[in-house]
């Protein structure tokens, strides 16, 4: 009869610390990282008021996608300290970084006050806290894979990957709050603010936690016997048998954690209920939160069960059901979300009649294309109001037409006018396009009384509950991919690069996508199709890792 060992006291009370250190730090880190994202909508409005609505918003995504852009450099680097000089030292720093150009956001004056120094200064924070974020989930999870008894990675490894979800739900929370007491007025105005700044107080705790910690055993066993890498960057990236280990990670399970994370938890609330279901932010924040609190447990739940089943069948579910269920849940919640909204697009479709050679990609994230022609006005400003739309191709130079259900709006030409002109000229068509969407029964708003909540809650549950399949098991497998010499700078740059490049810019990637083509549900495909690729890659390519000894890898 097989047993399990049980730490003695001293030991348990070491590695409750090691836990607490690693999850509070996290939940801290995270927290501050999502609190852009879901303020996003307010964002565009405060830093980049200098564009048009829809360049705005895509802009704003794409500041959210600088973090994740400069995610790999700080991999590098912390990679690099945390192999050299030890774990607890990287993410001391990392969290250091990330709390002051978090709580300098808070202080950061609008568009409206310095212009586009704005924008510039909100940017360059972001830069700093993905840099920051870059060291330190890898080095969490390094951390506290190496403390943790080797049948119980994956369930100590569980509190961690709570972490994040609860630093999701923290910064609802504030959010929430702060909006509530507020008021929607003056939380836009100035009270978006407060999230950001109250930070301040998690960081001083969480660096305190953190500096009650000593080095990881396993790094420190390297570290007495002198055989830590001399050249952690040449072992990573030059060696082929690391450099293999690399790739597939990166091609399997971190690439589909970025783009379904990504998606599930942040594009859903901030774009899709928010802005194109026109449901009240407040009440979006409330929805999400729920959905986020009870499937908060299933990150431990399928992080113990990877202990007893095995890692990688789990995280090859979870990407399969989420490539094969994505439309199809989104396009439920959106009948959920605004059943008149859903019934109006049925019942009377919108559709763009235009010269296809005077229609521009609806994407402009540096605010220099002025869409003056019929075509981008008239999909410019049915972006703007989240209407689906198709399209028709007319007549060589014709003027574009919107049709809504029978009838008909003409466009509006603004090729040769003047910047006041240009801007009366598309308020005018904005209204006439409005009048013919409400005549169409298209609301406004979503009717709170009309929402079904407990499914658009269901569908919630689902999207985030996939995402707690895949990412539960994912910091023990990562850690029991590579070596510990190198552990730190070989798993940091591919995580990096998959949950921060293509995750990070899903956001921008699937809203810019559905503006150009017109349907809502379009830039779904950018996640359908790597989550796709992602899954053939884990099933043939991706070795079962929860058996392994990480102490006897060289």
């Amino acid at each position: 009869m097989s047993t399990v060992a049980v730490p003695q006291r001293s030991e348990l009370r070491k590695l409750i610390l090691v836990v607490t250190a690693s999850a509070s730090g996290t939940v801290f880190e995270w927290y501050d990282f999502f609190v852009f994202g879901l303020l996003a909508a307010i964002m565009a409005k405060q830093f980049f008021a200098g564009v048009n609505e829809t360049a705005a918003y895509i802009f704003t995504w794409l500041t959210f996608a600088a973090g994740p852009l400069v995610r790999p450099l700080g991999a590098l680097v912390f990679g690099r300290i945390g192999d050299s000089y030890g774990r607890k030292y990287a993410f001391l720093v990392t969290i250091s970084i990330m709390g002051v150009a978090t709580f300098s956001m808070g202080l950061l004056p609008n568009y409206a006050s310095v212009g586009v120094w704005s924008p510039a200064l909100l940017i360059s924070l972001r830069l700093i806290q993905g840099f920051a974020l870059g060291g330190e989930y890898a080095g969490a999870a390094i951390y506290l894979t190496e403390h943790a008894p080797a049948a119980r990675r994956g369930a100590v490894n569980g509190w961690l990957q709570m972490a994040a979800a609860t630093g999701l739900a923290s910064s609802l929370a504030i959010i929430l709050v702060t909006r509530t007491t507020m008021g929607e007025e003056a939380f836009s105005a100035w009270g978006w603010r407060i999230p950001f700044v109250s930070s301040l107080g998690l960081l001083i705790i969480s660096v305190w936690i953190r500096m009650q910690l000593e080095e990881s055993p396993l790094f420190q066993r390297l570290l007495d016997a002198n055989e830590t890498s001399r050249a952690p960057f040449k072992e990573s990236f030059t060696v082929w048998k690391n450099v293999k280990i690399g790739i597939i990670a990166f091609v399997s399970i971190l690439s589909a954690q970025g783009v379904i994370w990504y998606t599930f938890n942040l594009y859903v609330a901030q774009v899709f209920l928010e802005k194109q279901m026109h449901v009240d932010g407040g009440l979006v924040d409330e929805l999400l939160l729920v959905a986020v609190i009870f499937t908060t447990p299933l990150y431990y739940f399928f992080a113990w069960l990877s202990d007893r089943w095995g890692r990688k069948y789990l995280m090859f579910t979870a990407i399969v059901l989420s490539t094969f269920l994505c439309i199809p849940l989104f396009e439920r919640l959106a009948q959920a979300a605004n059943p008149a909204l859903a019934h109006a697009q049925a019942t009377s479709p919108v559709t763009v009649v235009a010269d296809a050679n005077s229609c521009s990609l609806q994407f402009d994230p540096v605010g220099t294309t002025k869409f003056v022609s019929s075509c981008d006005i008239a999909k410019s400003t049915l972006a703007g109001l989240g209407v689906s739309y198709r399209n028709q191709k007319a007549a060589l130079g014709a003027s574009a037409q919107v049709r809504v259900g029978g009838e008909s709006v003409a466009g509006v030409e603004g090729a040769g006018l003047d910047t006041k002109e240009l801007v009366a000229a598309k308020a005018e068509f904005s209204t006439r396009l409005k009048a013919a969407l409400k005549a169409a029964g298209y609301p406004d708003k979503a009717d709170p009384a009309q929402i079904d909540k407990p499914m658009v809650i269901g569908i919630l549950l689902v999207m985030i509950g996939l995402c707690t399949m895949l990412y539960g098991p994912m910091a023990s497998a990562l850690v029991e991919l590579f070596p510990t010499r190198i552990r730190y700078t070989a798993m940091s740059l591919p995580y990096n690069l998959g949950t921060g490049w293509i995750g990070g810019f899903a956001p921008a990637i699937v809203f810019a996508m559905s503006v150009s083509n017109g349907s809502i549900y379009f830039g779904f495909w950018y996640i359908v199709i790597v989550a796709g690729i992602t899954a053939l890659t884990t099933l043939f390519f991706l070795p079962e890792t929860y058996k392994r000894d990480i102490g006897a890898q060289e």
